[in-house]
């Protein structure tokens, strides 16, 4: 059982708003903490506010010329496209630094409660903003929380930490801003950047002495092969690194249901990673957990309920599967969405999936694609990249 946890929210969160038809709808978020209340796991945890990032604190990871420009955005609504702020993907609107500083503050307040011991673990669904780079906006992310509360906690005196990344985008920002770091191990499993934004995260994308690591999976990979590349990637490195905390990003897209990529998980072998990172996080990192949200555009089936699961994880409660949306949570989603509402928090399936260390198939995609990366990086881990 977990000790102390923490979950930062704010209600003003959700004023991270792109606009009408913007994929990144604040909505999500609001119903992942509708049903995580009504599902009673907000209670017997610590649920704090968080104050936004100051100037100072973001340029921690990014640039003075860039903070400037996103506060001129915000202030008149009005493009900064040198900087990336304009376009589709990042629209300028008012208020879009506040906003953003906000997300920011969160995930920097997590770090905080971990690194000084108030809790255990520590949760932000609104963060994992993880195309942010120092000087652009990218990928519907202004500043890139992650970065900051990584960048804080090396400052703070951490002297390793691991940063795992499952949102099926490559974590590009985030491998950027530490990619000559050695003391930043980051780890990400992503849909292959052949098919996919941002088209970055090959496995030959190695860092400091293997301390970026890709896994690049094909269209199509369902729950056994992303549990399967997952085990035969994450848990060996991280037992290697032995970080002082673990950061993690639980972008939620790799869903079968997401409209933006072609990954076919579930909701329960999503679950399942999450079980897993938990485990890990005691295992090497003495528990130290900081957990984001990340990328998911199904907002109203796949989001809010794998995010519950996540923020359950995090709380180390027990949720079943099969346990029913409350009727309450139905009626919100409704009233906010018009859509129907899942009835229940699975979909059904019961993930199994072969270790790696029973075999090698070469003429499995998957496992072509688990052997290249552990080919680039095991030999710096003097790991045998052979099962």
């Amino acid at each position: 059982m977990s000790k102390a946890v923490r979950i930062v929210w704010d209600d003003a969160l959700t004023s991270y708003d792109f606009g009408p038809g913007h994929p990144m709808a604040p909505v999500r978020v609001a119903l992942t903490m509708g049903l995580a209340r009504e599902l009673g796991l907000l209670s017997g945890v610590d649920v704090a506010g968080c104050r936004p990032a100051t100037d100072e604190e973001l340029l921690m990871v990014h640039s003075r010329d860039y903070v400037a420009a996103v506060k001129e955005a915000s202030a008149t609504g009005r493009p900064a496209l040198a900087h990336g702020i304009g376009t589709e993907d990042n629209p300028a609107f008012l208020g879009v630094h506040e906003a953003s500083a906000l997300i920011a503050g969160a995930s920097l307040a997590a770090a905080r409660a971990v690194w000084s011991g108030e809790a255990e673990h520590a949760i932000n669904v609104a963060g994992g903003l993880h195309h942010a780079m120092p000087g652009m906006a990218s990928g519907f992310c202004i500043y890139n929380d992650v970065a900051l509360a990584i960048q804080w906690l090396l400052d703070q005196g951490a002297s390793r930490v691991a940063y795992v990344d499952v949102d099926v985008h490559h974590g590009d920002g985030v491998q950027a801003m530490f990619y000559d770091d050695p003391r930043v191990l980051t780890i990400s499993l992503h849909e292959s950047p052949r098919t996919l934004f941002p088209g970055t995260g090959y496995p030959h994308e190695t860092g400091a002495d293997g301390t970026a690591v890709n896994v690049a999976l094909p269209i199509g990979c369902g729950d056994t092969g992303w549990l399967r590349a997952f085990h035969a990637i994450v848990p060996p490195l991280l037992r290697e690194f032995r970080p002082d905390v673990l950061v993690s990003q639980h972008g939620c897209d790799t869903h079968a249901l997401d409209p933006l990529a072609h990954l076919m998980l579930s909701l329960d072998g999503q679950r399942r990673t999450y079980a897993a990172l938990h485990e890990l996080a005691h295992e090497t990192a003495g528990g130290r957990w900081i957990a984001t949200g990340g990328g998911g555009y199904e907002v109203v089936r796949v989001v809010p309920r794998a995010w519950t699961h996540l923020i359950a994880e995090v709380a180390g409660a027990s949720l079943d599967p099969l346990t029913p949306t409350p009727d309450t949570w139905r009626v919100m989603v409704k009233e906010l969405t018009g859509e129907v509402p899942p009835l229940n928090m699975t979909d059904g399936r019961h993930p199994v999936w072969r270790d790696f260390a029973d075999g090698y198939d070469p003429a499995d995609p998957v496992d072509r694609a688990i052997m290249a990366t552990r080919k680039a990086v095991f030999p710096y881990y003097a790991l045998d990249p052979m099962p």
